[in-house]
């Protein structure tokens, strides 16, 4: 069968999804779901791991920490390969792996296989990511059911994330740690099953090769940096995490300057200049990057100060999940009458309040008011994210829709690492200003040493002392952990203030799904982004099969209604 071709239908035409679309969408949630889990799950596992295989520490640190770098580092890659061979074969190609890798992982039997078999899986993390979302920008025209859709598909990595703890928890009471591996297994052998038949192909029709050398500079870019910010979040600033920042920002220089003189460039710099890319782009970035240092320090007040373990901890989280996916099914439907620079303002303001209850929180004051402050949270960061992300992906030409996914990705995580770098740096030295002055005059000088360091120091130290001098060592710790606590939360109420109001200010005007309608589009490209192609299956690029083309006609809407203000057409 010959390649068929069809031009991109332009926001605002009304070309409407249908069942299949739908149930499509399904399925594309299904790894995003995944891969949240999967980051969550294996620090359960860490105890009985660590009994079995006998990892040392440094070994034991790559085990937990090579998922997390290879996803942030291989994203740009594999959103411009999926541009350019297809996103499909590239999500199906890397659910194969994931599902091998998984088995691989759960059958290891000594710390370096096990290292291995991770890092594959963050590599074919990396090619999910990105696929599933760019995806979406395709199969998806309309604006309002894009908005609805990529809201369900943000939604199931909430739950992956807030599930991984009951999850793992659940699977280690009954069975060995690789079983927290092996989740992987159904989810991808679904998704290579209806995959070919649920989602259509797309790629971009004028890509040329991809460029090995960018691939490899976009790589040492994102690893370098992250790295140095993970060390000087866990060690304290020192030569190790300056110099890996620094070549990392280097590199990733050159990298930017190799794009401007590539005739087919790896990542097309041109995205950025949509106001409705590049804004958005920034505000979930640095939304993330407020956030995520305060729940950095969540986790650890519910188990290190209130001795939850982590089981219980992850079930006083439920609420604020809930919370977040309400709040992001929502969002499609508050967007209708609130225009989305208002509505991302004041979610935003609604996520300073809940983290300034963060700033009133004792060691005394129990499980309330941090499952209060993080419901609060939740419902106002929902929104945020959901139409920030809408708006990303929408500010880019179907054809970079891989790429666009990825730099989204890219910057999410680069966020949550600065972010808990940042703000962890903040609360852990008003924490070592403070922890001298509390601890009791009896604590012997190791110990105070090591309860200098960090409150994960103090519990391992109190653990061996008296019962009395051990719990007067926790309290002390606890004491001055909620100290620096509250100051990073203070911080970052005040840093969320300010950028709600960058937020508003720079996103009037744009609309969620529109594409950049009414800006000046890069050049090459069009308003609406240029023509999609099919592949030899027979499938088109933008109405899937052949035998779509009679329910394209069907659901299509006036374009004069829908792009008439204050109209809109219904999500499903």
């Amino acid at each position: 069968m010959t390649t068929q071709e069809t031009a991109t239908p332009a926001p605002g035409t009304g070309v409407r999804a249908g069942r299949r679309e739908w149930i499509g969408l399904g399925v594309l949630s299904l790894p995003t779901l995944l891969i949240a889990l999967d980051m969550t799950v294996l620090h359960l596992a860490v105890p009985k791991l660590s009994a079995d295989l006998a990892p040392t520490s440094t070994q034991l640190l790559w085990i937990v920490d090579i998922y997390g770098f290879l996803i942030a580092g291989s994203l740009i890659t594999m959103g411009s390969l999926g541009d350019r061979i297809g996103r499909r074969r590239l999500l199906l190609t890397g659910a194969a792996a994931f599902g091998a890798a998984s088995v691989l992982a759960a059958l290891s039997d000594s710390p370096g296989m096990l290292i291995a078999t991770r890092a594959v899986l963050g590599l074919a993390g990396a090619t999910l990511m990105p696929s599933t979302m760019s995806l979406l920008r395709n199969m998806f025209h309309d604006p309002r059911q894009r908005t609805v859709a990529i809201s369900v598909w943000m939604s199931s990595f909430m739950l992956g994330a807030g599930a991984g703890p009951l999850v793992g928890g659940a699977l280690l009471e009954h069975f060995w740690w690789g079983s927290v591996f092996l989740l992987g297994v159904p989810v991808m052998a679904l998704l290579l099953v209806t995959g070919p038949f649920l989602l259509p192909e797309f790629r971009d029709p004028h890509s040329g090769r991809i460029d090995l050398t960018s691939a490899v500079m976009s790589l040492a870019t994102v690893l370098a940096v992250v790295y140095g910010i993970k060390d000087a979040a866990e060690h304290g600033l020192g030569l190790l995490p300056v110099v890996a920042v620094a070549a990392g920002l280097g590199v990733g220089v050159l990298f930017v300057r190799r794009q401007r003189v590539l005739a087919d460039p790896f990542l097309d710099l041109r995205l950025f200049r949509r106001r409705s890319f590049t804004a958005s782009l920034g505000t979930v970035a640095l939304a993330v990057f407020a956030s995520g240092g305060v729940m950095f320090f969540v986790s650890q007040y519910l188990q290190m100060v209130l001795g939850l373990s982590p089981l219980k901890a992850g079930l006083y989280s439920l609420p604020g999940v809930v919370a977040g996916m309400a709040a992001i099914l929502l969002a499609p439907a508050l967007v209708r009458r609130v225009p989305a620079a208002y509505l991302m303002g004041v979610g935003l303001l609604v996520s300073a309040a809940g983290v300034a209850m963060f700033t009133r929180i004792t060691p005394d004051s129990g499980t309330g008011l941090a499952v209060t402050a993080l419901v609060v949270i939740h419902l106002g960061f929902g929104p945020t994210m959901a139409l920030g992300t809408d708006m990303i992906i929408a500010g880019a030409p179907p054809e970079r829709a891989g790429a666009a996914s990825a730099i989204s990705e890219t910057a999410t995580e680069m966020g949550m690492a600065l972010g808990i770098a940042v703000l962890g740096s903040i609360g852990t030295a008003v924490y070592r200003a403070r922890i001298g002055g509390l601890l009791p005059e009896q604590t012997p000088d190791a110990v105070a040493g090591a309860a200098g360091d960090t409150i994960g120091g103090a519990a391992a130290a109190a653990s061996g002392l008296p019962g009395g001098l051990g719990n007067a060592v926790m309290d002390a710790a606890g004491h001055a952990f909620v100290d620096g606590m509250r100051v990073a939360a203070l911080a970052s109420t005040v840093l969320i203030v300010l950028i709600a109001v960058l937020a508003t200010a720079a996103l009037r005007g744009v609309r969620p799904g529109d594409g950049g309608h009414g800006e000046s589009a890069p050049a090459g490209t069009t308003g609406g982004g240029a023509a999609d192609t099919g592949t030899a299956d027979g499938r088109t690029a933008d109405t899937g099969t052949a035998d779509d083309a009679g329910d394209v006609g069907r659901n299509a809407v006036p374009a004069a209604l829908s792009e008439r203000p204050g109209t809109v057409a219904g999500p499903l």
